[in-house]
C-alpha cells in the first residue's frame, strides 16, 4: 500500500477544500483520513470501508465533510466543506488491508506509530483562517 495525499492548502472560514489520496499498491479494505494539530495528537476524522462503501464521520466533522471513492479516479476523497479555523491540521491519509478497523477511525486519537491503521501517506496541509 502506498499512499500519496493532494489537495490541500489555504482557505477562509466557511470555504471548501477537496482532499484525494491516491493508493498505488495493493488493495485496502479500510481507507480513512487522520489529522494532527501543531502539539495536539493525530485525530481520526473519516473513514470508508472499501469493499462496501460503509463511511464513519467524527462527530466534528459531521454534516461538513464527506468521504468518498471515485473509481475512475481510483482515488480516495474527502470533499470539506463550510471550514472552520479548528479544522487547521496536517491531514494524512491511511489505509489497512482490515476492513472492520474503519469503525474505530472516528474520534480515534492517538501518536504516530500508535494509531489503528498500518499505511500512511505523508500528508497534506490544510490551513482555515
Amino acid at each position: 500500500v502506498q499512499l500519496v495525499e493532494s489537495g490541500g492548502g489555504s482557505v477562509q472560514a466557511g470555504g471548501s477544500l477537496r482532499l484525494s489520496c491516491v493508493n498505488s499498491g495493493r488493495d485496502a479494505n479500510c481507507m480513512g483520513w487522520f489529522r494532527q494539530a501543531p502539539g495536539k495528537e493525530r485525530e481520526g476524522v473519516a473513514a470508508i470501508n472499501t469493499r462496501v462503501g460503509t463511511t464513519y464521520y467524527a462527530d466534528s466533522v459531521k454534516g461538513r465533510f464527506t468521504i468518498s471513492l471515485d473509481n475512475a479516479k481510483a482515488t480516495m476523497d474527502l470533499q470539506m466543506t463550510n471550514l472552520k479555523p479548528d479544522d487547521t491540521a496536517m491531514y494524512y491519509c491511511a489505509a489497512d488491508p482490515a476492513g472492520p478497523l474503519c469503525r474505530v477511525v472516528p474520534g480515534t486519537r492517538c501518536s504516530p506509530g500508535r494509531c489503528p491503521l498500518d499505511y500512511w501517506g505523508r500528508g497534506t496541509q490544510v490551513t482555515v483562517s
